[in-house]
């Protein structure tokens, strides 16, 4: 293993990518799923997101890493923080792409009704998201990276996987690529606790300085 990267579940992750800027990894977890009552690891999971962000999260300079964790006003300053982020999702557990995909078409809607934000715009738009992964099979260490970028709203998702070149897709609605984000984001209501606890570890770290 190269000093360059961690080790998240044996899945080697870089500890900086470049995309526009340098972003460094803040926050890595895993997602598991629960069948026939044994815990079964889904996804490892790591969160990029570039140095500027600590300018918009001045008001939690010094807390602690427990406080941190349980401030869903923290996880909203994150998500809204017009800086630029990738989620870079590797597969343990292969599964159909069309799994996924009503895991996040499902999540993302239920977000969106729950704030009176999902309208047919919305819908047509996640209606796309489900399409794409419809047509993709999750093999073992295939990768999903989701890249937000700084300046837009919009949200771009790609997925490579061994032997198959990469396949990509635009989400434009501003509504669904903020749910997007909060699904891994979303403080108590994220999808992997044990990325929300270790993005709070690390932004004790980081906002101490």
């Amino acid at each position: 293993m190269s000093s360059k990267e961690v080790m998240i579940d044996e899945i080697p992750f870089p500890v900086e990518i470049t995309r526009t800027k340098p972003l460094a990894l803040v926050g890595q977890g895993l997602t598991s799923v629960e069948i026939h009552f044994l815990l079964i690891k889904q996804n490892a999971i790591g969160i990029y997101i570039e140095n500027d962000v600590t300018q918009h999260l001045e008001n939690w300079k010094g807390r602690k890493s427990a406080e941190l964790e349980d401030d869903n006003l923290f996880f909203e300053a994150l998500v809204s923080a017009p800086v630029e982020k990738v989620f870079r999702i590797v597969v343990i557990k292969e599964i159909k792409g069309s799994q996924y995909g009503v895991q996040l078409e499902g999540a993302v809607r239920d977000k969106l009704v729950e704030v009176d934000k999902y309208e047919e715009e919305e819908e047509a738009a996640l209606e796309k998201v489900t399409k794409f992964f419809q047509s993709i099979y999750l093999k073992k260490d295939s990768v999903i990276t989701f890249y937000f970028p700084a300046t837009s709203s919009a949200a771009e998702i790609t997925f490579t996987t061994e032997g198959k070149g990469e396949s990509k897709i635009q989400v434009e609605n501003a509504n669904v690529v903020e749910m997007m984000q909060k699904w891994y984001l979303g403080g108590s209501v994220a999808v992997s606790p044990s990325t929300v606890k270790n993005l709070a570890e690390k932004f004790e770290a980081i906002l101490s300085k």
